[in-house]
């Protein structure tokens, strides 16, 4: 017998401002949207997935925060979205006090892949928007991920980062995740009339190879006010070029996940 096991993956990179919970928050909508069963956990203390899915942050009495210090179940924790087929699990700054309570604590390393075992069966994908930093918070996540999906801006530093994130992933894999696999890497932010934006895409494709996606997600005004209204660009407006985006990456990261063993 099979047994069905959701796709894990870490939506990591150590730089802010990359466009990492926009593809988190959009990717996981446009992925329930084509028929899939899709559970994003946020594990950013800034909760920017949370809220941008339509849920008050400040609210919220338990969080992804309780799965990982006092090992309450992932099921009793997800919250249903706008997005039929999309279930999240919330944070907020309370997470923030995590990074220093695990320390001290066994396994601290691995209480998200445990907590997460629970619901592997029920979800095709699980995505874990984590925060810009390799603090214990990431490290959860990539520990308990399949592989890690990182989106990079078009812009110049972009491949001096991705050299430290790639450095991070290596050492994880020696230590705490020997299966730990590069999903892909997506290009976010990008303007085709900016010279240095298409110099950095090639010199991305050019480093990386098929690793890179071939959709390329633009810099849009719907990708950037979505947020703000609690929905994904897909709910807020689907025409805009941002939301389509995600919806062909979607389907690219589908017949990706086709190819790859778990």
């Amino acid at each position: 017998m099979v047994f069905h096991v959701a796709r894990i993956i870490a939506v990591a990179n150590q730089k802010g401002g990359v466009g990492k919970t926009t593809t988190s928050v959009n990717l996981a909508a446009a992925l329930a949207i084509e028929g899939g069963s899709v559970l994003l956990v946020d594990i950013d203390p800034q909760g920017n997935a949370t809220s941008g899915l339509g849920v008050d942050a400040m609210s919220l009495t338990k969080t992804i925060y309780n799965a990982l210090i006092s090992k309450e179940s992932i099921e009793s924790l997800a919250m249903q979205t706008g997005v039929n087929g999309l279930s999240i699990v919330p944070a907020n700054s309370h997470l923030a006090g995590a990074e220093v309570e695990l320390v001290n604590m066994e396994d601290r390393e691995q209480r998200l892949k445990e907590a997460l075992a629970e619901v592997s069966a029920r979800y095709d994908t699980i995505l874990l928007d984590c925060p810009p930093a390799l603090g214990l918070l990431t490290i959860n996540a990539m520990v308990a991920a399949h592989s890690v999906l990182i989106p990079v801006q078009c812009e110049y530093y972009a491949m001096e980062g991705l050299g430290r994130l790639m450095e991070s992933i290596q050492r994880l894999r020696q230590s705490l995740n020997p299966g730990l696999e590069i999903e892909g890497i997506v290009l976010t932010m990008y303007d085709a009339r900016n010279s240095l934006a298409r110099q950095v895409v090639e010199q991305i494709r050019g480093h990386f190879g098929a690793s890179v996606y071939q959709t390329m997600i633009p810099r849009n005004v719907t990708l950037a006010e979505a947020p703000s209204y609690g929905r994904p660009a897909l709910l807020y407006n689907m025409a805009s070029a941002g939301a389509q985006a995600y919806l062909s990456l979607a389907k690219e990261f589908v017949v990706h996940g086709e190819k790859s063993p778990r």
